[in-house]
């Protein structure tokens, strides 16, 4: 087993005081933990039922971190959430869809284009979608593939697309975990895969 990692003080207290408030709920002791980073991340006990793990999802995620495999995420603010624990852990390649683009393919967002283009160049990848919609749609678009993602985070957050996008992605058979509604966010989208990490390392051998 891998040496446990360090939790700062104020994120302890706040785990404990979650451990309290949370009340009775069916997840398992991995399902929770994702569950209870993102209520940390958002102060949102909502959170306890909007997630949905598809069967497997969380097992297959842990093991293709644990490889290396990289890690998509669709805008900057979900790489400026998970770019610590990334470095902490494996190392996995991290790339900024939205980074990736020069000009947008014809009757695409930027975000969009990044995320076709990331996935023609690491289709085995986790892909984190925090913010954009369009850009789940997208990827959702290209499914079944010969070579499918790892893992799909689908976690948009707003009013436009937003519904339509999750679901898309529950019509797929890709191992994903999906905020259900409305609500999820870049915080949203970082706290899972941070909290993968977390799982991943500590299962490590």
């Amino acid at each position: 087993m891998a040496r446990p990692l360090p939790l700062h003080p104020i994120m302890e207290q706040s785990f404990a005081a979650i451990d309290r408030e949370i009340g009775e709920h069916g997840l398992t002791s991995a399902e929770y933990a994702i569950v209870r980073r993102v209520i940390h991340s958002t102060a949102d006990f909502e959170f306890k039922h909007l997630l949905y793990f598809s069967p497997g999802a969380i097992a297959g995620a842990i093991a293709a971190l644990q490889t290396g495999v990289p890690i998509v995420v669709d805008v900057g603010m979900v790489k400026q959430g998970v770019t610590s624990m990334v470095a902490q852990t494996f190392g996995n390649p991290l790339i900024s869809a939205i980074e990736q683009v020069g000009a947008p393919l014809p009757g695409k967002t930027r975000t969009e284009t990044g995320i076709l283009q990331c996935f023609a160049s690491y289709p085995e990848a986790i892909f984190v979608i925090g913010n954009a919609p369009t850009a789940l749609i997208a990827l959702c678009q290209q499914l079944p593939a010969t070579v499918e993602p790892a893992l799909v985070i689908g976690a948009p957050v707003g009013f436009i697309s937003v519904l339509e996008s999750k679901a898309l992605l529950a019509q797929t058979r890709v191992p994903q975990i999906r905020v259900e509604g409305r609500k999820g966010g870049s915080p949203t989208a970082a706290a899972i895969l941070n909290a993968l990490l977390v799982l991943a390392w500590e299962a490590a051998p």
